[in-house]
């Protein structure tokens, strides 16, 4: 269901809502928040709720430090893992300057710019995330160990999966914040889980990205554990995928994947910066499902981009390249974009390529172009790109370009 503002404010008068969290993210995706009494969300709503800046990685300095926080309402969720009465809940907010303008590395509004422009050429995406995590015992401290939660494997049960219960719950608390799991299971790690949920729109999607990492993180610690989102938590062990599922809609029904592939294929090495933007994801590239190479094919998991066996409206491409470490406003934006254009211009994808690329021959694999093999590399293509800056703030690509090597 989505709320309206006054639907919002006869919630929070009949339901015993006494703090109401703001939510928002910096510009690597990094969820943070701010709590307000009831009283004040009148105000958030009319003229938004001032935060200091400063202190968030790529929204500024000292001198200009006031940004403001614009509740959406459509986003309000309760958080059913805080007390019921004096209940908690959530919603996701859109940043300003004090004057009104669009903050320009606000990266949900980049989105609902992207989702407009979009709807402009007569297309709407929608999107399906499945996100891979591992599960960590803590020590007698609290603090994260590097004893995976298992030993089990690749769909296990138990007694070897001790996560089914996590997942379990994760699921259960989904439900209750409106979010539709579709399947869990044991990953091929060590204490390695993923829980997949519906697709939706972008924007829709993106929000529940970020509620997803949350609630996870939550269940783990409620149960003595830590979960673990990077791409690479143990370096012998699969790494984490955030694989991404791709369709898009027009007036009279479902769009072409074709020109859609060919647009991402197109502009795949300047997105990637964005899709694995830390040190730790091109030591995922390569093994372990996770590619290095730039094709596509029906099925074949070894490959960049897969349309898995689908009918009617389940029909989508899977992007297997991005992990969790990707701001997945942005992510989603640049696919959006990358796909618009194959729309625009007609683009067909190069012939399927069925091979498995974990084990194809090197004179096979040099007809195949790779995608950007460091952060390095990866950086210096996105800053070359007039793709990128036709569609990100300069001020964003130049935040990106010069601080990502700070993500481990």
């Amino acid at each position: 269901m989505k709320y309206t503002k006054e639907e919002v404010l006869q919630y929070v008068r009949e339901e015993d809502v006494k703090f109401i969290r703001l939510a928002f993210c910096d510009i690597y995706g990094k969820q943070k928040n701010i709590s307000v009494m009831p009283g004040e969300l009148p105000r958030a709503f009319a003229d938004g709720i001032a935060f200091d800046a400063s202190a968030i990685r790529g929204f500024g300095d000292e001198t200009h430090s006031d940004l403001m926080l614009h509740p959406d309402p459509a986003t309000l969720a309760v958080l059913p893992w805080r007390p019921e009465h004096g209940r908690v809940i959530r919603m996701f907010c859109t940043i300003t300057y004090p004057d009104g303008r669009a903050f320009e590395c606000d990266t949900r509004s980049i989105l609902i710019r992207a989702v407009e422009d979009a709807k402009k050429c007569g297309v709407a995406f929608d999107f399906g995330p499945e996100l891979e995590f591992y599960l960590f015992r803590l020590d007698e401290h609290g603090n994260r160990t590097d004893t995976p939660y298992d030993d089990a494997g690749y769909m296990d049960i138990a007694p070897e999966d001790k996560g089914e219960n996590i997942r379990r719950e994760v699921c259960l608390m989904l439900e209750q914040m409106g979010i539709r799991p579709e399947s869990s299971h044991h990953e091929e790690g060590p204490g390695q889980n993923e829980i997949d949920f519906r697709y939706s729109d972008a924007l829709t999607a993106a929000d529940q990205t970020q509620t997803f990492q949350t609630v996870v993180k939550t269940v783990a610690g409620i149960n003595g554990l830590w979960a673990d989102f990077t791409p690479k938590p143990l370096k012998d062990k699969a790494g984490n995928g955030f694989h991404i599922n791709i369709s898009a809609r027009s007036g009279t029904g479902e769009v072409p994947l074709d020109p859609i592939i060919a647009g991402i294929l197109k502009w795949i090495p300047d997105m990637t910066a964005f899709l694995n933007p830390c040190q730790a994801s091109y030591e995922r590239a390569g093994r372990n499902k996770a590619p290095s190479y730039i094709s596509w094919s029906a099925e074949n998991r070894s490959q960049l981009l897969r349309v898995p066996a689908a009918v009617y409206e389940q029909r989508r491409a899977e992007l297997r390249s991005p992990d969790p470490t990707a701001n997945p406003y942005l992510a989603f934006a640049l696919l959006i974009y990358a796909g618009l254009y194959g729309v625009r211009h007609g683009l067909t994808p190069p012939p399927a390529a069925d091979i498995n690329f974990f084990t194809a021959e090197s004179e096979v694999l040099a007809g195949f172009q790779r995608l950007p093999a460091t952060l390095d590399e990866a950086i210096a293509v996105m800053k070359e790109s007039g793709f990128i800056r036709e569609h990100l703030p300069r001020q964003l690509i130049e935040l990106y370009g010069r601080k990502l090597h700070s993500f481990g």
